[in-house]
């Protein structure tokens, strides 16, 4: 029994009943589900919130959708997006750390008492709203000024970067604030002065502005690049920013070649898979570490010839096994404090750290000296500074494209996520229940 679930303000209103059976409902919006007028609910009204875990939409306010629909229409150029209104999360219901939903029912009669039975009802009850951090919610947007394109967007690329500026680990320039900086969508609208975009154009955006995580978006025409016809929207989604990390990763930030090691640390995960296939079709050795034997499949398939399951054997010691003690040229390292240190004492003399990631949280300085031991270089860089002009943008997503094209990159979409559950994905991602690219669809 779970005693402490509803406020005190029911505990003397008239007794509630369920109408019936409420799983497998279909509705995105859920009925109020009890018989009672929701005159009963008006002194608490953002504090019990009922919906089928189906859907992550909050939309029972005691509207009847008549009113619902006359509401919406008053309201000019909505459309619907992730928003963040404080930083943490994401938590998507009161049992997301077990990914379950919880099975809610009213019984003995009483107003304080809760049963939770998962063969009853696939119902969820959400006592504070504040436990969302990623909301679903209307959204006004404009018209397209000087310079600027609307864009419908067909699918959302999912990066730890949203996790960042979630939590706060990154700063965003306001709250609330719609996260995502990456997305394939179709021109709807162009500025008044553009000649090089036009309505119905399939374009691809990645960094800045933030604010993907909708079902429209107004984007710089001068951020956007083209989408080659024979690239599915899901898939360039998915590898433009991704892709764009690994190209400036391998080919200008570290310059792999014929001949030298490189070490990747999540390797079946967005970036690490395509790390490992560039990686090796410019004749690099790539080792990889991974966290199980699932993961180390996809690895080895990616091209990493060596897979390294950290959870079952220690990663230094196995690169320093592998190299024959001389350590390896580069380190690729997206998840920082639980691997920073083992990855620069894998390094060999005057090797190259490269931090692009803090998945595991932000590592403790590092002293100069500790760098001094064998010469080696340390950087942190963004896709941002490498992208910063046009003529970056478009030498870099269109090598990108170019081998996705050609087959040099295999892009795993292997999870797709409805938009209005990007609380579900963003946990899944933390979790490291994900493989490959994520993807959220409006």
């Amino acid at each position: 029994m779970i005693t402490q679930l509803v406020p005190f303000h029911f505990q003397y209103k008239p007794p509630l009943q369920l109408q019936g059976p409420l799983s497998g409902l279909p509705s995105q919006s859920a009925p109020n589900p009890f018989r009672q007028n929701c005159k009963h609910f008006t002194e608490i009204p953002t504090k019990c919130t009922f919906f089928c875990s189906s859907s992550p939409a909050l939309r029972n306010q005691g509207l009847s959708d008549k009113a619902s629909a006359t509401r919406a229409a008053s309201l000019p150029n909505m459309v619907k997006a992730i928003r963040v209104h404080e930083l943490g999360g994401p938590e998507v219901s009161l049992s997301l750390s077990l990914s379950l939903s919880l099975y809610c029912y009213f019984c003995c009669k009483r107003m304080d008492v809760y049963a939770l039975n998962e063969s009853l009802f696939r119902w969820v009850v959400i006592l504070d709203e504040q436990l969302l951090v990623l909301k679903w919610e209307d959204v006004e947007i404009g018209e397209p000024n000087e310079g600027e394109i609307l864009v419908r967007n067909k699918a959302i690329g999912l990066n730890f970067i949203d996790v960042y500026f979630r939590k706060g680990v990154y700063k965003a320039a306001a709250l609330p604030f719609t996260p995502g900086m990456e997305a394939v969508g179709v021109v709807t609208a162009v500025g008044p002065g553009l000649t090089d975009r036009k309505v119905g154009d399939l374009v691809a955006y990645a960094g800045t502005p933030m604010g993907s995580y909708a079902e429209e978006q107004i984007l710089p025409a001068n951020k956007v690049v083209p989408v080659p016809s024979s690239i599915d929207p899901a898939i360039a989604a998915s590898v433009m920013l991704k892709g764009m990390t690994a190209q400036f990763l391998v080919r200008r930030c570290f310059k792999v070649e014929a001949g030298h090691i490189v070490l990747v640390h999540a390797a079946a995960g967005g970036v690490g898979s395509l790390l490992c296939q560039w990686a090796n079709a410019l004749g690099a050795t790539v080792i990889g570490t991974v966290s199980t034997k699932e993961k180390a499949a996809q690895a080895k398939e990616d091209g990493a010839h060596h897979v390294i399951i950290y959870k079952e054997e220690d990663f230094v010691a196995r690169v320093n096994e592998i190299t024959s003690g001389n350590g390896v040229d580069v380190v690729y390292d997206s998840v920082g404090k639980d691997t920073f240190q083992g990855s620069l004492a894998s390094l060999k003399l005057r090797g190259y750290m490269v931090s692009f990631g803090v998945s595991s949280g932000t590592p403790d300085p590092v002293p100069l000296s500790a760098l001094a031991v064998k010469s080696l270089y340390l950087t942190r860089p963004s896709v941002m500074q490498y992208t910063a002009t046009r003529e970056e943008l478009l030498e870099t997503a269109g090598e990108v494209f170019a081998n996705v094209a050609s087959g040099v990159l295999r892009v795993r979409v292997n999870h797709a996520y409805p938009l209005s559950e990007a609380a579900q994905a963003h946990a899944d991602l933390e979790g490291r229940k994900t493989s490959g690219s994520v993807v959220l669809i409006p």
